[in-house]
């Protein structure tokens, strides 16, 4: 993917998340609803980044580790790592054991 075309996938993602939040509105009367993107090269939007800062400080604030936020961040790459490693497997042909002999 070019640069250029990555930074219009980019802004498209950024822009048009806040467009998809009004299907959640009837959540916001007993909800608090705010949708994170995360791109696979690390990209969060900016309510993502600013629920999760928050997130991430009200944990620190409870447990009295300043690393939870760190932890916290660290969790969702992973998330992502695991994601991406199960799409490239679910890409290769199944095969059973005497195949592969």
């Amino acid at each position: 993917m070019s640069l250029t075309r990555g930074w219009h996938v980019n802004q498209y993602m950024f822009n048009n998340n806040n467009n998809n939040n009004s299907k959640y509105d009837i959540l916001s009367q007993s909800y608090l609803f705010v949708s994170v993107a995360v791109e696979t090269m690390g990209a969060i939007n900016e309510a993502g980044m600013n629920f999760l800062g928050d997130l991430g400080r009200r944990i620190t604030k409870h447990t009295d580790d300043h690393r939870e936020s760190a932890f916290l961040f660290q969790r969702i790459s992973i998330l992502i790592q695991r994601f991406n490693a199960i799409a490239v497997l679910g890409t290769f042909a199944p095969t059973t054991p005497e195949e592969d002999v």
